[in-house]
């Protein structure tokens, strides 16, 4: 874990009110691992406050790419950015997904709305250790969907504006369930009822998953106690999202 001052290298609208920003970072381009992330301050000084956790969404060489849509200051301060400018950011933070092990020939990457962050990277560095990739994309309509830099799509909108019209769930569930994926594993991430159902789905079929959550991570790295999750081990009640996550085998907690 490292804390710098990152140029910015480039903010691009990639789909309606969502943005790709991209920074130079040798130190955490080189280091981070799929399904990590950073902790960024968007502004100098204390409004706001906290620092932003934010996926990182791809690598370039010396460059790493955060996507985000603007929702809030934080946000807003980082659309706002231009070329030269600086942020000061914090990471690799949590811990990776598992896409190293042996316990799967295919890699159904599943993602709703910016749960896309994380997809990318895994996308990359699937395709170095020759796994095969599906991915599903879902979003509430054609506007939001960010495709770039995945493999294997398929995309569900929630108003059949493009693919299929239901849930990503719903288009992810009847295609697995068809036998085309051999010795499958899920990589998810998203909002939590998305994360929930793909999670049931998983134990239902006894397919492994492994889910990455999102939520308010004030530091980044178990200081603040601020992002508890339930874990199904009644010896250890809680763990924390920065710290022993953002990513988790839905085996081990409460979803």
């Amino acid at each position: 874990m490292i804390q710098s001052l990152c140029r910015v290298e480039s903010v691009q609208e990639v789909a309606q009110n969502i943005f790709v920003l991209t920074f130079l970072s040798p130190e955490i381009s080189h280091t981070i691992q799929p399904g990590q992330f950073t902790s960024i301050r968007t502004e100098v000084g204390t409004d706001p406050l906290l620092r932003r956790p934010f996926s990182v969404y791809r690598t370039d060489g010396d460059r790493a790419e955060i996507v985000f849509n603007v929702i809030g200051k934080g946000t807003a301060a980082l659309q706002r950015k231009r070329p030269g400018t600086w942020i000061d950011v914090i990471g690799p933070l949590g811990r990776p997904f598992s896409i190293q092990s042996d316990d799967f020939d295919t890699a159904v990457l599943v993602g709703g709305g910016l749960g896309v962050a994380p997809l990318p990277i895994s996308t990359d560095a699937l395709v170095r250790l020759h796994k095969r990739i599906v991915t599903f994309l879902g979003a509430r309509s054609a506007s939001q969907l960010v495709e770039r830099h995945l493999s294997n799509l398929r995309v569900a909108t929630d108003d059949g504006s493009k693919g299929y019209h239901g849930t990503v769930v719903d288009l992810m569930r009847t295609s697995i369930l068809d036998g085309s994926s051999t010795r499958p594993k899920l990589f998810a991430c998203g909002p939590t009822p998305m994360l929930s159902a793909v999670a049931s789905f998983a134990r239902d079929a006894g397919i492994p998953c492994e889910v990455s959550l999102e939520g308010p991570m004030g530091c980044g790295f178990g200081i603040c106690q601020g992002c508890p999750v339930e874990l199904a081990d009644a010896e250890r009640k809680y763990a924390l999202m920065c710290k022993d996550g953002p990513t988790f085998d839905i085996q081990k907690i409460v979803i």
